[in-house]
């Protein structure tokens, strides 16, 4: 299996087991994966309604450039990144696109 089929699939996997926990003080949220395996795009997203408030957050976001996992957004607590690594994903093909490019060198990810 090449590289980006590899990574597809354990971004895929990462999502779906985030996808299926259900938030039960708002059973009106849902949990929705948008996922283009054409253009390597990845995101979680949970929207509803909650009380008298909409609720549209994108939890996780995912892409990969140049057979890198890039993840642009992470608005949990959970190590998502640590995770991919402990699936298979090398360290080395992950960039954290929300740290500012000159403070990856301290990531221990990509520095690109």
């Amino acid at each position: 299996m090449d590289k980006i089929l590899k990574y597809q699939h354990i971004i895929q996997d990462v999502l779906n087991e985030y996808a299926i926990i259900k938030k039960s003080f708002m059973p009106n949220v849902k949990s929705q994966l948008l996922i283009d395996t054409e253009n390597h795009h990845y995101q979680l997203i949970s929207i509803g309604w909650h009380q008298q408030e909409f609720i549209y957050v994108v939890a996780f976001h995912f892409d990969i450039i140049d057979e890198k996992v890039w993840i642009q957004q992470n608005n949990t607590d959970v190590l998502i990144a640590d995770e991919l690594v402990e699936k298979g994903v090398a360290k080395s093909d992950i960039v954290l696109g929300f740290v500012a490019p000159k403070a990856r060198a301290y990531s221990g990810f990509a520095e690109i």
